[in-house]
């Protein structure tokens, strides 16, 4: 039987938990290698609302771009055990019933499953600075856990790589909509990981076509773009 290992500044984990916690594995630096080489773990959370300070996450979807394709064999998908959630409107337009919040999965158990799933890979989300401000609060105030991984944002690369080419609005469904991906479920995290995963398979390959062939070389143009991006603003 795990005792439960009682912190009063941090989570209460038990030993097992601790050790699967101690022993994630450190996120790979941005390599050189070709990005049809590079495994990428393309990310969804659903969350109880949109305030990264109080809201809390209540789904997980991931799937994993490798050897230039969505593999269908890895993929992760999880409900949170929330059962004391309010039923606000942001989890009625997710469909997530009250029963899933009430069955779902240990927080604790679920992100160590996710966090093993993601490995040392970088992480891919649409608006990916939300999905990681509240994925590394869950990280931290559930295993007292630091969220190390480099995310690149669906959502920059897009417009970047496609400035002659852009929809009017920045959203999921406009760049679905401008490359013809059909979306089954849209606000089901593993739904939206799937369609992010082929919008960014759609992305890859034209930065590919630009030169754009590691994700180091991917990750300087972004930085590149993003200031004169900002220059514009000034």
């Amino acid at each position: 039987m795990n005792m439960p290992w009682f912190n009063m500044r941090g989570p209460v984990l038990d030993l097992e938990q601790l050790q699967r916690r101690d022993r994630l594995p450190v996120p790979a630096t941005p390599a050189t290698c070709a990005l049809s080489e590079t495994r990428l773990v393309v990310l969804d959370l659903e969350t109880s609302g949109l305030d990264m300070r109080r809201d809390i996450v209540l789904s997980i979807g991931a799937v994993v771009i490798e050897n230039g394709g969505i593999d269908l064999g890895q993929q992760f998908e999880s409900t949170l055990l929330r059962p004391a959630q309010k039923i606000s409107e942001s989890v009625l337009i997710h469909g997530i019933a009250p029963s899933e919040l009430e069955a779902g999965e240990d927080p604790a158990e679920a992100l160590l499953d996710f966090m093993e799933f993601v490995a040392d890979s970088p992480i891919l989300a649409f608006h990916a600075g939300f999905d990681q401000r509240m994925l590394a609060r869950a990280l931290k105030q559930t295993l007292g856990h630091k969220l190390r991984h480099p995310f690149l944002d669906v959502a920059e690369l897009a417009p970047m790589l496609c400035h002659d080419n852009r929809p009017r609005q920045n959203g999921l469904d406009d760049w679905c909509s401008r490359f013809g991906l059909q979306v089954l479920q849209r606000h089901h995290a593993s739904a939206d990981a799937l369609v992010t995963a082929e919008l960014a398979l759609i992305l890859l390959s034209k930065a590919r076509r630009q030169g754009l062939d590691s994700l180091a070389a991917l990750n300087q143009r972004l930085t590149n773009w993003r200031r004169r991006q900002q220059a514009q603003l000034m």
